[in-house]
């Protein structure tokens, strides 16, 4: 299955690539113009400019040394034990090839595994492989409201996973 590469960390080219995939899908299936591209990369840069690698986490799939994929955990921003899944995105040439259920998992393993009580996510209505995927993994709808913050007027969604249900007292 695995004729992609995992990387986790963030690359020369990562910020340019994660957001050229984002802007491509958006632009052309959904009508995002260059106002979402410009906060895809603004946002991502931030974000590792501030990265902490024991509590966030870049997972990249390569095909030929090429960023097709990726998925970032980013617990930098919150203050509570909660994490934020972001800049979730799978090329063409990896859709269908299980891709995205392993970003998936290892998101999710990273979590546990760092012991975060939530993640969540915010997405719009309408990317229905990828909500069922979220529903895979545990993640419940939370929270719905109209919104351009994508750069075009959508339902904007938060996904909500508990991580720690069964809390030992």
């Amino acid at each position: 299955m695995n004729e992609f590469k995992l990387t986790e960390e963030c690359i020369p080219g990562a910020i340019g690539r994660i957001t050229e995939l984002h802007a491509t899908y958006y632009s052309k299936n959904w009508g995002f113009g260059s106002l979402f591209e410009a906060k895809v990369s603004s946002e991502l840069s931030e974000f590792i400019c501030n990265y902490n690698d024991n509590q966030d986490r870049i997972f990249l799939l390569s095909i030929n040394e090429k960023i097709e994929a990726s998925i970032i955990v980013d617990r930098s921003s919150e203050k509570e034990n909660i994490a934020h899944l972001r800049w979730f995105i799978v090329s063409n040439k990896l859709k269908g090839k299980g891709a995205g259920n392993f970003l998936m998992q290892e998101a999710m393993k990273f979590c546990k595994e760092n012991s975060y009580d939530k993640i969540y996510l915010w997405t719009f209505k309408g990317l229905n492989t990828a909500k069922h995927l979220y529903g895979k993994y545990g993640f419940k709808l939370v929270n719905e409201r109209l919104g351009k913050q994508w750069s075009a007027l959508v339902t904007e969604q938060r996904f909500n996973a508990n991580l720690r249900l069964h809390k030992k007292t």
